[in-house]
């Protein structure tokens, strides 16, 4: 199910967003062979209990499950390993802010954004692409935990400049509360192996 985002980082305009409780976003999350054995039971399930005649019908049914199944096993193959997440953190603690802070706008650049460093509270950059505008926070990025004060600023930020998303980057985790208001305003938390893939190349 597909759904207006509200109540985030969005200015005027409006993006559209698969619902994250629904079955394919949940498939998304989880591993690949369980859209797979899906796809699989629909298939021998038509096979079993409709005509012959209907046996295509079960791999087209099957078909968006498989789909998935492929786009996980991708995803989930790309995915840096425990043992290099671990080194390439630590690895980035010992950095210096302006380092990181290098590294970050370098990795937004290869992925075609155009980034400018903000010098106010909330947001330490603006990346823009097609007309899309994409705040991100990085202050406290070398906070073993992050609370929810730091998001709760990025997300006033977003709205003061007509955000369509906020991004958090910290090398740390979060609280649970910072979680929380994350998942609520719709603010993406950029940590461990997807912070190591963001900036593997930069």
């Amino acid at each position: 199910m597909l759904r207006p985002m509200r109540g985030a980082c969005w200015g005027p305009q409006m993006k559209w967003r698969m619902h994250e409780n629904s079955l394919f976003a949940i498939l998304g999350r989880s591993s690949w062979w369980i859209s797979a054995a899906i796809a699989l039971a629909l298939i021998a399930v038509v096979n079993v209990f409709l005509p012959a005649s209907y046996a295509s019908y079960a791999y087209f049914v099957a078909l968006p499950f498989v789909g998935i199944a492929i786009l996980v096993a991708w995803k989930q193959l790309r995915r840096p390993s425990a043992s290099r997440v671990a080194k390439t953190l630590a690895g980035l603690r010992a950095m210096a802010a302006n380092d990181f802070f290098a590294a970050v706008e370098a990795a937004y650049r290869r992925d075609g954004y155009a980034v400018t460093r903000l010098a106010g509270a909330g947001a330490d950059f603006e990346l823009i692409k097609a007309g899309r505008v994409v705040l991100v926070g990085v202050k406290r990025w070398k906070a073993a935990r992050t609370g929810v004060e730091a998001l709760r600023e990025l997300y006033a930020a977003g709205r003061s400049r007509e955000a369509q998303e906020c991004i958090y980057i910290a090398v740390g985790e979060f609280s649970d509360n910072a979680r929380a208001y994350a998942a609520e305003k719709k603010i993406r938390l950029v940590h461990d192996a997807d912070l190591v893939s963001l900036l593997a190349q930069a």
